[in-house]
């Protein structure tokens, strides 16, 4: 295993070779659980905090990103997934900022991917806002990725280009078209903003039920400083639009669980499996099953906290494997219970300085 720290792109992982301890044997007692007795089995692993995209209710237009020397390599995200699926995580999901814009993140990849073919991880998958994903699909198909989760608020090219500011629509197809010739299920997340794309919603899920896709609303959530009042006048709550679209539709209650914060119902007219997250309308927190790393090796234990632990001064430290096991195991004993995010006229300010594309999704 080789790398050269002046390019990201430098790794060469054979797995082989690896020096560190693969994932434990499937079937073994491996269960991590926080202080209330919940499950943790979901990483969700930021490898950028970049994107080329600039997104309103995500990044400021004019955004400072981390030098590159401060990211952990990707032999290091490697090996610290992997201390995570031997622990006992069973799904990663890989996030940035954007995580396709890392350079030479199909090594990253092409490495975890071992632990599908174990059988030591059920899932590897991804969100994207699929711009590159065209060039990437079939490599991701092949890695063992079966799902994609693409990041879409609106097929009109002009309110597109006033979302993201930089984005291409064109692209962006092409990735969705590219993710389904590779054989991906697609799941479009659409985050709901007042007077922007609220209008257009049920296009969307038009769209999403022709094409045999999953769609989940999202509200937006206080992350991240983007200026004036832009996200308490974005800010659309998922129940008033359930309602709205309810008038419309038959929408029946799902009792689907996938671990995550949706909860789904089914637009009966449509066909369309339809899924809420709402962190402020409805906390989700019960049965949260999920940990955050960052791409500099922060491990945030709830999206809307400050609660972390530093994985990378663990790292590169001297103690090995043992060490790093019993910091994850340190940390997932100080996961709190739950967020107090709010979105109103007396809670301007974001409810964590960090912007989303940090703590990776």
């Amino acid at each position: 295993m080789t790398w050269d720290p002046e390019n990201s792109s430098g790794l060469s992982f054979d797995a082989g070779t690896a020096t560190f301890a693969d994932a434990a044997a499937p079937g073994a007692d491996r269960t991590l659980r926080d202080p209330f007795g919940r499950a943790v089995t979901y990483l969700r692993v930021s490898v950028t905090d970049r994107c080329d995209f600039r997104c309103v209710y995500c990044m400021a237009e004019q955004m400072t990103f981390l030098p590159r020397r401060e990211l952990l390599t990707l032999e290091e995200l490697d090996r610290l997934c992997t201390m995570f699926v031997g622990s006992g995580i069973r799904k990663l999901r890989i996030t940035g900022g954007e995580p396709l814009v890392r350079r030479g993140i199909m090594t990253l990849f092409r490495a975890l991917s071992r632990h599908i073919a174990s059988g030591a991880l059920d899932e590897l998958t991804l969100t994207t806002n699929a711009g590159r994903l065209a060039e990437h699909a079939t490599e991701l198909a092949a890695c063992g990725v079966r799902r994609v989760n693409i990041s879409l608020d609106t097929l009109n090219e002009a309110r597109f280009r006033a979302i993201t500011r930089i984005g291409d629509l064109a692209r962006v197809r092409a990735g969705i078209d590219a993710a389904v010739a590779a054989g991906l299920r697609v799941k479009i997340n659409v985050v709901a903003l007042r007077g922007v794309n609220d209008d257009e919603i049920p296009d969307l899920m038009r769209w999403c039920a022709g094409r045999g896709f999953e769609m989940t609303l999202i509200e937006v959530m206080p992350m991240g400083e983007i200026g004036g009042d832009n996200r308490l006048n974005q800010y659309l709550p998922l129940a008033a639009l359930r309602d709205r679209l309810a008038e419309h539709w038959t929408l029946t209650p799902l009792d689907v669980r996938t671990g995550g914060p949706a909860r789904f119902v089914r637009v009966e007219e449509l066909g369309l499996r339809l899924g809420f997250i709402a962190p402020l309308t409805h906390n989700f927190c019960e049965s949260c099953n999920r940990v955050r790393l960052t791409c500099t090796g922060q491990l945030y234990l709830c999206l809307g906290r400050t609660e972390s632990a530093d994985l990378r001064a663990v790292l590169r430290g001297d103690g090995g494997d043992a060490a790093l096991a019993a910091a994850i195991g340190e940390a997932i004993g100080r996961k709190p219970k739950g967020h107090d995010f709010v979105i109103d006229r007396d809670h301007r300010t974001p409810a964590v300085a960090r912007y989303m594309s940090i703590t990776g999704g």
